[in-house]
């Protein structure tokens, strides 16, 4: 039924619009009650999504199953679950990002999502770095990197029409994150273990025990920033430490105030209704 429903919403969202179909348009497509449809989807943008419950219950029982020798590269192959998913059903999958791009609300909720399962990858490295200090500042960071390279590698095949080999966008992104880790670890002095298959050298989140260890130096090839790009504050001077990053080219910054327990999603409307859309 929950396929049934979802094939249903997904031919009327291509028919008439995400905006125009309703609840009611999907039920009665799919010839079933109201009641049916809020049993497996809370809103009309669950069922844009219907795979990715399914897909967050795989990762999670992978992760909790997983050889945490190399916990950055458990984190990575837990992100290619999410690529298997989409490249399951190519036609869907491309058909569902174009969609997605053409509506701002599926496109926060996208986001949303995406968080959901950078979360998951975060919490299962803290449980490895620690839940404090830098430990929580390592699995957050290393998240934030393996779901921006998986998401890149993922985009692409999706903006061809799905075509080629996906895994080999997203190998290739996610190498790219190995590689900045692997630099960063050397630099800072770090051990690195035997890594995982195929003889190469283990990231170095697996090295470094300990919530307090601290973070490897970023790679100097990065650069450095300009000192010109933070101009002394004026006077009366901030009560805010400077920005270790630089601003955008105008300056401005964004506030938002949201009540606590507001969902992500809301709180990424509301950014992207002020910054508008890229």
């Amino acid at each position: 039924m929950r396929e049934v429903l979802a094939q249903a919403a997904f031919q009327l969202f291509l028919e008439r619009g995400f905006e125009r179909t309703t609840v009611d348009d999907i039920v009665a497509r799919a010839g079933v009650g109201r009641r049916s449809f809020f049993r497996y989807f809370p809103s009309k943008e669950d069922a844009v999504f219907p795979d990715h419950e399914r897909c967050f219950a795989e990762m999670t029982e992978f992760l909790a199953a997983v050889d945490d020798s190399d916990p950055v590269g458990a984190v990575c192959d837990a992100a290619r679950i999410v690529l298997r998913m989409y490249a399951a059903n190519p036609e869907f999958s491309v058909q569902r990002y174009r969609l997605t791009r053409e509506v701002p609300g599926l496109r926060t909720y996208e986001l949303s999502v995406v968080r959901r399962y950078e979360q998951t990858l975060a919490g299962h490295l803290r449980g490895r770095f620690g839940e404090g200090g830098d430990g929580e500042l390592r699995a957050e960071v290393i998240a934030a990197s393996v779901v921006a390279a998986h998401n890149n590698g993922l985009r692409l095949w999706l903006r061809s029409g799905g075509e080629g080999d996906p895994e080999a966008a997203v190998d290739h992104a996610l190498a790219l994150v190995c590689e900045v880790w692997r630099r960063a670890a050397a630099e800072a002095g770090a051990p690195s273990p035997e890594g995982r298959g195929g003889g190469e050298e283990a990231l170095p989140g697996g090295s470094v025990p300990g919530s307090n260890a601290p973070l490897p130096a970023a790679p100097s090839s990065a650069g450095s920033v300009p000192p010109s790009l933070f101009p002394p504050s004026p006077s009366p001077p901030s009560p805010f430490p400077p920005s270790p990053f630089p601003v955008s080219g105008d300056g401005e910054v964004i506030v938002v105030v949201a009540r606590k327990g507001t969902p992500m999603w809301r709180v990424v409307q509301q950014i992207e209704a002020a910054v508008g859309e890229n």
